[in-house]
């Protein structure tokens, strides 16, 4: 791993109207790390993942990839530069098959001119060696992928953006709506995303699911930075504390207090 960072995001803002989303927000990600961005609702993780996907400009600041300015026009042009996002609702059909999934929007064909067909059998084996070579061992890759747990449909979602060329996996609180254990699953393949030199950016609200697999944290609090931090700059305790808002709580229990008189 270089020092370089795959991508450098400096002082970036954004507004919308008279509301501030995103104001001089910093961090980087390097290649085979993972950098966490934690922040409650109105916190703008969802605005700072819409402008590394391309769906919206900074007003101001600037990404770097691979150290150089880039300006990200549109969702292509993040996916062009290696800039894969998995949304919460994974863009995915519940009825139709894993393999189909897998290649929705880019599937395979074998073929010429008219007699260009799609090409069920690559399609097939190269889901199931995908999804084995990220540690995913599909019982059938013919079954709906709306009979697969949250963790795994997760997992798919991640093992197709690396096989379609990800360098950059912007993953939308993929743990949200798990329980503890298919939670460890995702984390287990976040991991695994990582080892294979990938960056990854993991927006979450919860510290627990975040330190185990961050090397860097990123904490917003209403479009604003709480602080960037490496690994060996804060404990877990610490980041439960400053994602709590120890400070605030601490005046709320103060004004809670019964009055012993």
């Amino acid at each position: 791993m270089t020092d370089a960072p795959l991508l450098e995001i400096r002082d970036v803002s954004k507004t919308f109207g008279s509301v501030i989303s995103l104001s001089g927000v910093s961090t980087t990600v390097h290649a085979g790390q993972v950098t966490c961005v934690l922040g409650d609702n109105g916190a703008g993780k969802s605005t700072l993942i819409k402008i590394l996907s391309g769906v919206h400009q900074p007003d101001g600041g600037e990404l770097l990839l691979d150290g150089k300015p880039v300006r990200l026009g549109s969702p292509r042009e993040a996916l062009d530069a290696g800039i894969a996002t998995v949304y919460q609702d994974l863009a995915m059909v519940p009825l139709m098959a894993i393999w189909r999934n897998f290649f929705l929007g880019s599937e395979p064909t074998k073929g010429w001119g008219p007699f260009r067909r799609f090409d069920r059998a690559t399609a097939i084996d190269t889901t199931r060696r995908e999804l084995l070579e990220m540690g995913i061992d599909i019982r059938d890759p013919d079954q709906p992928v709306g009979t697969l747990s949250g963790g795994e449909r997760q997992s798919v979602a991640i093992a197709r953006a690396v096989h379609f060329g990800a360098r950059l996996l912007i993953l939308d609180e993929p743990t949200s709506a798990l329980g503890v254990k298919q939670a460890g699953v995702v984390l287990r393949y976040i991991a695994r995303a990582r080892d294979r030199g990938l960056g990854v950016v993991f927006i979450t609200h919860n510290p627990h699911h975040a330190y185990p697999v961050g090397d860097r944290f990123l904490l917003l609090n209403r479009g604003k930075s709480l602080g960037d931090f490496a690994k060996d700059e804060l404990s877990l305790p610490d980041l439960t504390r400053m994602m709590a808002g120890g400070a605030e709580l601490e005046q709320l229990a103060h004004e809670l207090e019964r009055d012993p008189s």
